[in-house]
């Protein structure tokens, strides 16, 4: 069971990591309009990717320990 969490965590960090990088990316790029969540603030989509690729470091190792 241990395992599944790990990898539960994993999947979720990698999805929002996507989402907020597609979303500040869209941002910079001017389109505003089809970005996720619309551009609304840079500084949250820094500490939301920055947060989440936190959460897969220590999901992964946490993974890795239990084999």
């Amino acid at each position: 069971m241990p395992k599944a969490l790990c990898l539960i965590s994993l999947v979720a960090s990698i999805l929002i990591v996507v989402l907020f990088l597609a979303d500040a990316a869209m941002g910079f790029a001017g389109m505003q309009d089809v970005a996720p969540m619309r551009s609304a603030s840079l500084l949250m989509d820094i500490v939301f990717v920055v947060l989440g690729s936190a959460m897969i470091f220590m999901s992964w190792k946490t993974y890795r320990e239990q084999r």
